[in-house]
């Protein structure tokens, strides 16, 4: 025999051994071989004889437990899982005894995969592939999936994309096993082909038939060669007879067109990853689903959380913010805040100076008889000041009310509510201009109050207001005020506000015989207590969240199970592990993120059905909560999509090519 004068393969004293329970089996054992560029050459052998084990070593898929494997010179043992992979992409095209195509890919789609590992542009690898369907006469089959493919045309797509990358060597595994003799016998007319341009051809099969249309065969049993001979190779019945179409020259890639950039590599995941998903979308459904669930229940309870805080706000601020009550004693309940007769009319004239100050009004309230011919009733009259109505913010809904020239003149007008506006006049009778007893004094009604509807319930108590100074003169017999209420601008800090006046007040009375109740306090109390409670349904939403995660960690794991054999084809081709890892991570962050928006465009669609139900008030979305839901969709993704595409990228590619 005549050994190739400078091998391109070559393997010196390889022995490969599997653990079975607590012995090894030996499968190869001081394996020998050179194989020289541009040579054609089977290996046969019977079943269990080794013959695929030597195929995948050859092939850089497996390593030898001994001896050493070098490929044009480069020792194939010190080189680490990512130049494997690259020395398989750019140097191996491999032929599947069952052709091993993706189902859910084109024929073209299946031709490209070794091009996308290596960095080829899209349109250029686009290109190159159908140019090789085309030259094995499947140029108008390149949109057709691998079922809708016969046998001998799916064996030429997995030719096709062994010479994606150039094919410098094409390793063929039993490569007409699967097919009709005819099927099989273009096939070998291919590979006739393709080593006449100068590839090298490894023909792994059982079968002499075709073995003696290579021009050496190699005989292996029980893990050793047995046998090396140079053979005169038959010529098939289509080469013969000049039937069949043999394929035109199919040249090298070009060096152009690499994109090897962080952001191509993402890109081509995420388009690899869309196409998993569309072709599978019953199962990207039910993996989406528990995300969907979180998202939604999140992002809606956040929005409900944030219409409720600012509904009760409104409804506090409709009592009066930056407001601030002054009342007699040390506190609420004082026994002796009867006797403290100091705050005066003249505290007000001293507050109102105050450039802080928006308005002031003071307050004196008592229960009285209120009577309109023959109607008497019980209500609360309200001395108070014409800037009553702007600090407490009371609008009018019919009428006006008291001005500072009625305070001064100590006029008998006053302005009633609607509860008063009810049980005093019949419906239909406008009360403005008319007169009632408010105790015994008579006074006209200029003015209805406009009712203020509250989340705290109705109001059901009667209140009158007239000028204080009517009151203090002509009803209840003080000069001296039972409250004063400030308003503060808008634009001053409120506490300290609260610190000047109560200054003030103190010097004014030469002791600090008051306090004082600032409305902010109330504000920032609700504020409080509805942050914290729409916390608190937010931490309970994102158990969901959580459950949606453990689905989707759970649906990818049974898909890395579904797709051993895809992830398998992916290595052999060239995939690294960080290609697999970041695709099927990719899947995982993909279906988590489209799951978010499918929960975001949900909680909207609730909050159409909860206005149409529910009057009041309404759900508030933030942009905010809007962009956390993907960031959390995102993060969930990541977290319990790692495990199952570590699992993936761990995967042996001869234990996944194997696996049906």
């Amino acid at each position: 025999m005549t050994q190739p004068r400078q091998a391109l393969l070559s393997l010196r004293g390889i022995g490969r051994s599997f653990p079975s329970g607590e012995t090894r089996v030996q499968v190869l054992e001081d394996v020998n071989l050179d194989i020289g560029h541009g040579e054609m050459l089977a290996i046969v052998g019977a079943s269990g004889s080794g013959k695929s084990t030597l195929m995948n070593i050859l092939g850089c898929l497996d390593r030898p437990s001994s001896g050493s494997y070098t490929v044009s010179g480069h020792d194939v043992g010190t080189l680490d899982s990512d130049a494997l992979a690259e020395l398989r992409r750019e140097h191996f095209g491999f032929i599947f005894q069952r052709y091993h195509l993706m189902q859910h890919l084109t024929a073209t789609g299946n031709v490209e995969v070794p091009a996308v590992y290596a960095g080829t542009d899209g349109a250029a690898r686009e290109a190159r592939a159908r140019q090789l369907l085309a030259r094995l006469g499947l140029d108008d089959r390149g949109d057709h999936r691998p079922s809708q493919l016969s046998g001998g045309q799916q064996q030429r797509v997995s030719i096709a994309r062994a010479l994606m990358n150039g094919g410098q060597v094409i390793l063929a595994d039993e490569p007409t096993g699967a097919l009709d003799s005819r099927s099989g016998q273009e096939v070998i007319a291919i590979l006739r082909e393709l080593h006449a341009q100068g590839h090298t051809i490894i023909i792994v099969t059982h079968d002499m038939q075709v073995a003696s249309c290579t021009e050496r065969i190699i005989e292996i049993a029980d893990g050793r060669i047995v046998g090396d001979r140079p053979n005169v190779p038959t010529v098939s019945a289509p080469e013969a007879a000049g039937g069949g179409e043999a394929p035109q020259p199919v040249t090298r890639p070009a060096t152009g067109g690499r994109l090897s950039t962080g952001w191509s590599r993402f890109a081509e995941a995420f388009r690899m990853a869309w196409r998993s998903m569309m072709s599978h979308r019953m199962r990207t459904a039910l993996t989406m689903l528990g995300i969907v669930i979180g998202i939604t229940s999140v992002v809606s309870i956040v929005a409900i959380g944030e219409g409720a805080k600012r509904f009760v706000l409104s409804d506090i601020r409709a009592i009066g913010t930056n407001t601030l009550d002054i009342y007699p004693g040390r506190d609420f309940g004082d026994d002796k805040a009867q006797s403290i007769r100091t705050l005066v009319p003249a505290d007000l004239q001293a507050i109102a100076a105050q450039p802080f100050v928006h308005s002031v009004t003071p307050a004196t309230m008592r229960s009285l008889r209120l009577r309109y011919r023959s109607i008497d009733i019980n209500g609360n009259v309200n001395g108070v000041s014409d800037s009553y109505f702007a600090v407490r913010d009371v609008q009018m809904a019919s009428g006006i009310a008291f001005n500072a020239n009625d305070v001064r003149h100590q006029s008998q007008v006053v302005v009633i509510d609607q509860n008063t506006r009810r049980k005093l006049f019949h419906e239909g009778v406008d009360p403005l201009g008319k007169i009632i007893l408010v105790g015994s004094l008579p006074c006209t009604v200029i003015g209805v109050a406009q009712e203020k509807k509250s989340m705290f319930g109705e109001n059901k108590q009667l209140n009158i207001w007239l000028p204080y100074s009517t009151g203090a003169s002509r009803l209840f017999g003080q000069q001296h005020f039972d409250g004063i209420t400030v308003r503060i601008r808008d634009e001053q800090p409120t506490k300290a506000a609260e610190d000047g006046i109560v200054k003030l007040l103190t010097l004014r009375h030469g002791g600090k015989d008051f306090f004082t109740f600032n409305m902010d306090s109330i504000v920032k109390t609700a504020e409080r207590t509805s942050q914290s409670l729409t916390l608190l349904l937010s931490l309970i939403a994102v158990i969901s969240l959580v459950v949606g995660g453990i689905g989707v960690m759970n649906i990818m794991l049974v898909s890395v199970t579904e797709r051993t054999r895809e992830i398998g084809i992916r290595m052999a081709v060239g995939a690294r592990q960080s290609d697999v890892l970041q695709q099927f991570l990719t899947e995982a962050v993909l279906v988590c993120l489209v799951g978010g928006l499918i929960g975001v465009l949900l909680s909207y669609g609730i909050s159409f059905l909860f206005s149409l139900f529910v009057k009041q008030w309404q759900m508030i979305f933030s942009l905010g909560a809007v962009l956390s839901a993907f960031f959390c969709a995102s993060l969930i993704g990541v977290l319990f999509g790692y495990l199952p595409a570590r699992n993936a990228a761990r995967l042996d590619p001869i234990e996944a090519l194997a696996r049906e």
